[in-house]
């Protein structure tokens, strides 16, 4: 009896070298943080985020899984449909295995991590060392949303059932079978912002100061959606007792100046010298991140200054808006 265990322990021992063992566990997740984005980016481009451990941490060396039996499931899910923000907007988002868009993974769907070849893609069994699953996440475009931050909590369940280790003629010598649920939270800050368009004031050309005519234009805002905001102008380059004014290449001026809708009122940069969102002259009130709102204003060259030597004349005036 003894000489029969002595011979038969060795057969057992000597495994060829593809042989391996492998483990997985479910442990404690790392966020997906996709940072502070402005709100027309959100609308117009698709954001990238990622965790690199959704869950699922697996150490061994096996290097491919062996049968239609052998199984790693994930299954997401959620109370809400993407990331809801303060106002109940929602930023809709596709989740995917890979950092491609091959691996598509539908919430509530159990996806196999083994029949797709993403284990093999992650080398997730294939080193000594812990590893972890990743997720990737990319932004649907199109999402018209308020200022804010923007969260939702992901339960990923995770489910397995594959060979652990191969003996003498690829023999299954046991399985690693295991579930779990945890929990992801994702998370992304939505920042106000404006897509202005500003035409360019041109007064022409005349003799003399009185010869000048008033400019009639206006300036264009969309921006984000519930927002209120201000607008301002500041002085330009070269203003002088409370005038804006032009400069020609050889050092003279021309004073000028850009007034609130049709009116005499100065538009500035300060205080009540701005103009509110409320008081556009189309669409006043909140932004609304796709429509435009409309802000009138003449321009007019002061009459009451000497006509200034024959040159061109120009000036800088910076548009802000304050949130």
């Amino acid at each position: 009896m003894n000489r029969f265990v002595r011979a038969l322990l060795p057969g057992l021992l000597l495994l060829p070298a593809g042989s391996a063992w492998a483990l997985c566990s479910v442990v404690v997740t790392s966020p997906i943080a996709l940072g502070t984005v402005n709100s027309t980016a959100i609308r117009t481009t698709v954001q990238n985020a990622s965790t690199t451990n959704a869950g699922l941490q697996c150490t061994g060396s096996l290097l491919s899984l062996l049968t239609s039996t052998d199984h790693v499931y994930l299954t997401i899910s959620s109370s809400t449909g993407g990331l809801v923000g303060p106002t109940g907007d929602v930023i809709s988002y596709t989740l995917y295995a890979d950092n491609s868009t091959n691996y598509p993974i539908t919430r509530n769907v159990q996806f196999d991590l083994a029949r797709n070849g993403i284990i093999d893609l992650l080398g997730l069994l294939g080193s000594s060392t812990p590893k972890t699953v990743p997720l990737y996440l990319r932004t649907q475009i199109g999402s018209n949303v308020a200022a804010g931050l923007y969260n939702e909590t992901l339960t990923v369940a995770w489910s397995w059932n594959y060979c652990s280790g191969i003996g003498i003629g690829s023999i299954c010598l046991g399985r690693d079978i295991g579930s779990g649920n945890q929990t992801i939270n994702v998370s992304l800050t939505v920042s106000n912002d404006c897509q202005i368009t500003t035409p360019n004031i041109s007064f022409g050309s005349a003799p003399v100061v009185a010869g000048f005519g008033t400019v009639n234009q206006s300036v264009s805002l969309s921006c984000t959606k519930g927002s209120a905001y201000t607008v301002g102008l500041d002085d330009g380059l070269n203003v002088s007792g409370g005038r804006r004014r032009m400069k020609s290449s050889a050092g003279n001026y021309l004073a000028y100046d850009i007034f609130k809708s049709a009116g005499a009122t100065r538009w500035g940069s300060v205080s009540t010298t701005r103009r509110a969102s409320s008081d556009a002259d189309v669409n006043p009130g909140a932004g609304t991140g796709t429509g435009s709102q409309v802000f009138n204003y003449n321009a007019k060259v002061y009459t009451d200054q000497a006509t200034p030597p024959a040159a061109t004349y120009t000036d800088t005036v910076i548009l802000d808006v304050q949130f």
